[in-house]
């Protein structure tokens, strides 16, 4: 199969990447029915939330490796190793619902709420919710170890694997390092400067190099690039990514739940410090953050509450200095990317998955 690398997020594309994972699940059922029926709901939540979802992660490696080598010879094993990605993506997201405290996740609910409801109905020992928050975590460590086995496992050379590996160590330090860095961000106390410096550092290394520098270079050294297709896909991706994560922050406070799969209250609720609302607290003025520092953090925010955090944030110019930020950060990724020399099919997919990481409605 070959993809249109105009539409490099096609239904095709994601369909392909979705049997790659579920593929790889499925067969991991021997091994776990081997161990009791106990451990089964374990793979029924891996299937479900894998099975949607943007794929960004798998596109960016994809293409990456088809700008260093052009099409694969073996597509299905690149789809594996791409898909792998998002093993990995989902097991953070069960984590960091824990950590939020989030209750939906993909317009149904998160792994934890899941977990603590088949505890509560069948009547077992214990804090339904501690259970809950127990079973993510663990769903969220099979999946982060699952990954490891899909890559390792997708079939490409060990030379190639081996070409990757310092990409795929960064992006699981990176990550995990920035997901600290938010959960710091959220709880310390700090004056606006130091606000905005910090919630720029998570975007850059919770997000922006996590959704698409690693991925993209991870392709690119999977197919043999050179040096400078490496580094020029990090001077795309990372600007990229920003505006990737700036456009989700924007969409978590004002997006349309149903289409977001999240209501846009949760994000204010769990008191995220974001670069949007690092700028609201630096633009409001005294009474304005003074405001808002209360509201964020409020677990029992209603929807007044809401509509004057939102009020605050739109009014104090954060929404327009974030959307101006995402049109610079736009616009040095593709000149990046001019710059690169690579596989005219994937330049073209490359161009294409820009637009589609900050033009999105969820």
């Amino acid at each position: 199969m070959t993809f249109d690398p105009t539409q490099p997020l096609a239904p095709d594309f994601r369909e392909a990447v979705g049997v790659a994972v579920s593929d790889f699940l499925t067969g991991q059922r021997r091994r776990l029915d081997g161990i009791g029926p106990e451990v089964r709901p374990l793979l029924d939540q891996a299937l479900h939330f894998t099975a949607s979802g943007k794929r960004f992660r798998p596109a960016f490696c994809y293409w990456g490796y088809v700008a260093a080598a052009g099409e694969p010879a073996d597509e299905a094993a690149v789809l594996r190793a791409a898909g792998s990605l998002d093993l990995l993506h989902v097991s953070a997201l069960a984590h960091d619902d824990v950590m939020d405290g989030s209750a939906t996740r993909r317009g149904g609910p998160a792994a934890h709420v899941v977990f603590a409801g088949a505890h509560s109905g069948a009547g077992w020992r214990g804090d339904s919710e501690v259970f809950g928050r127990a079973g993510a975590i663990l769903l969220g460590d099979l999946l982060l170890m699952w990954s490891a086995e899909m890559w390792g496992g997708s079939g490409l050379g060990a030379e190639a694997i081996e070409r990757a590996r310092p990409y795929l160590d960064a992006l699981r330090t990176e990550v995990t390092v920035g997901q600290y860095l938010d959960v710091v961000a959220q709880a310390a106390v700090t004056d606006p400067g130091s606000a905005l410096e910090r919630a720029g550092r998570v975007l850059e290394y919770k997000s922006a190099r996590y959704t698409v520098t690693r991925p993209s270079q991870l392709g690119a050294a999977l197919g043999g690039g050179s040096t400078g297709l490496i580094d020029g896909l990090g001077r795309y991706g990372s600007p990229l990514g920003r505006a990737f994560q700036l456009r989700d922050d924007i969409l978590g406070l004002y997006g349309d739940e149903s289409i977001t799969g999240k209501p846009a209250g949760d994000d204010l609720r769990e008191g995220k410090r974001t670069l949007l609302v690092a700028h609201a607290m630096a633009l409001a003025g005294a009474a304005g953050a003074d405001r808002l520092d209360t509201l964020l953090g409020d677990a029992r925010l209603d929807p007044s509450g809401i509509d004057e955090a939102l009020d605050i944030i739109t009014s104090s110019g954060a929404v327009a200095r974030v959307e101006k930020t995402i049109s610079s950060e736009l616009d040095s990724a593709m000149s990046a990317l001019a710059d690169t020399e690579m596989d005219d099919r994937a330049r073209t997919a490359f161009e294409s998955l820009a637009k589609l990481a900050v033009d999105r409605v969820a």
